[in-house]
């Protein structure tokens, strides 16, 4: 049993990811994704532009960790929202962070070291696959991990925002289990070349989250 993979995705691991709503929050200001079907249709959105956005660059890392800094620069131009390019780097930086405190692993206290650099960019994605792939994470299992993170987290911020209830969530994060199965299938050997944003109209909602009256998540 890898219970370091357990650990990671216990809710209880301090990664910053539930400081982030994934633009659920800004979706709902705007009026979307406050109907259960609306919620449905959005999470389903969130997990395959996670799977075609992000997780070339977690499966690339993973290949090759020594390669982080050069698919930190892709990712980040990439990621031409403002508001996820931040989100992108705050919880990479966390999470190595946190990583480093909990695993005496020298290769993930070194990537950590790098993303307290002044000129670091640290992006989850490839930050996420660099690490497990130091933790000795096999390659499907950090992609459905990282999916499946994205889900939860989505499903998460549903709830606090008000948008679903505790069970009407887990009974949605359930459902969405067959959606991780086949993103992971479809995406798994997409490469940083391929990658790209597949829910352009999530994307523009989530950019307006810095303009939001109020709010309660950082994106």
């Amino acid at each position: 049993m890898r219970w370091q993979i357990l650990q990671i995705a216990d809710s209880a691991f301090p990664t910053g990811g539930f400081a982030h709503s994934a633009g659920l929050e800004a979706a709902a200001h705007l009026g979307e994704a406050t109907t259960p079907s609306a919620l449905d249709a959005y999470v389903r959105a969130h997990v395959w532009n996670a799977g075609h956005a992000a997780l070339p660059f977690v499966a690339a890392a993973h290949d090759g960790p020594d390669h982080v800094p050069a698919l930190d620069a892709r990712i980040d131009a990439m990621l031409s929202n403002h508001v996820a390019n931040r989100a992108s780097r705050t919880q990479g930086r966390t999470f190595l962070a946190t990583c480093r405190r909990v695993f005496d692993v020298p290769r993930v206290a070194e990537l950590a070291e790098r993303a307290r650099a002044a000129d670091a960019l640290s992006h989850l994605a490839p930050a996420f696959g660099a690490v497990l792939h130091a933790l000795g994470g096999e390659r499907r299992e950090t992609l459905g991990l990282y999916l499946y993170l994205s889900l939860r987290g989505v499903v998460s911020a549903a709830v606090r925002i008000g948008v679903a209830g505790p069970h009407e969530a887990q009974r949605l994060q359930r459902t969405h289990g067959v959606t991780l199965d086949a993103v992971v299938a479809c995406c798994e050997g997409l490469g940083p070349d391929e990658a790209a944003t597949v829910a352009p109209v999530a994307d523009l909602m989530g950019a307006t989250h810095d303009r939001l009256y109020s709010r309660l998540f950082q994106s």
